[in-house]
């Protein structure tokens, strides 16, 4: 018999929030692949992530591989409120590892967000979302033309607005009033936050589906500060001529499971709950 080396284990990251439930989860999932013969427990490079948390901790660990997305699969743990990017309970674990020890590999993906700012002194920074960007501005109402696919669509005046991917259509999204996109529909949706529409200023007031091949820019203006938020991160840039969004090149791959929940069960079981038929 050959005897396995590390090269051809599966690298396994654990990524944990502080709650004591997922500290307790994440000392027996390391101390069941330490002793392992077929995987090797390493943050580096891994082959497989796995979040330990809710949906917050899921949005972090991507942030932390957001660059090996062609290699690294992910797959959450629930311990919180809400899991929505979670396929596995607390009490599963067990059966999470049952199916990691059977994987051949196979991944579920999504789209992601990119999200390019253009500062007006021409620096460029450009970061990933799985969920959705917003911008709003500090100071005053905020006054941005919004340009879809080099067609100038509208004059938004308002609080802000919020980009999101499908996966993210049920988050921040959602409570704007968006629409839930099943997340195999590769598609932006843009949608306004408290926009004014009266006899002086009007905006679609909708949110707004664009396809994978357009394109959303907005661009400010009035100059000052504005709030950029990229999922659960928070920036503040000064002076920003245009921020552009699209569909990203790459995708956020999940280990697929006998135990995946399927996209409309986890909207059901996050907003709607059981009900009498």
């Amino acid at each position: 018999m050959t005897q396995m080396t590390f090269n051809t284990k599966t690298k396994v990251a654990i990524i944990a929030n502080g709650k004591y439930q997922s500290k307790r989860l994440a000392t027996k999932l390391f101390n069941t692949f330490r002793d392992a013969d077929d995987f090797y427990l390493t943050k580096k490079n891994p082959d497989i992530v796995i979040s330990i948390g809710g949906d917050g901790m899921l949005l972090s660990a991507f942030h932390m591989y957001e660059k090996q997305l062609d290699r690294v699969r992910f797959v959450g743990i629930h311990t919180g409120h809400l899991g929505f990017y979670t396929d596995y309970r607390d009490f599963e674990v067990d059966t999470l590892l049952e199916n990691l020890y059977t994987d051949k590999g196979e991944k579920i993906s999504y789209p992601i967000l990119k999200v390019t700012v253009t500062l007006s002194n021409g620096h460029q920074i450009t970061s990933r979302a799985l969920n959705e960007a917003t911008v709003k501005r500090i100071e005053k109402t905020m006054v941005a033309d919004v340009v879809i696919n080099d067609v100038k669509f509208e004059r938004f005046r308002g609080d802000g607005i919020s980009v999101s991917t499908p996966t993210g259509s049920t988050a921040y999204n959602k409570s704007l009033g968006g629409a839930i996109l099943h997340p195999t529909i590769e598609a932006l949706q843009l949608t306004e936050i408290s926009s004014l529409n009266n006899r002086v200023f009007r905006t679609l007031g909708s949110s707004i589906i664009i396809p994978k091949k357009d394109k959303i820019e907005i661009i400010p203006k009035r100059l000052g500060s504005y709030v950029l938020s990229i999922d659960n991160k928070t920036y503040t840039h000064r002076n920003i001529s245009k921020i552009e969004y699209k569909i990203d090149n790459k995708k956020i791959s999940f280990v697929s499971t006998p135990s995946h929940t399927s996209f409309w069960e986890r909207v059901k079981d996050s907003f709607i709950g059981e009900w009498d038929s």
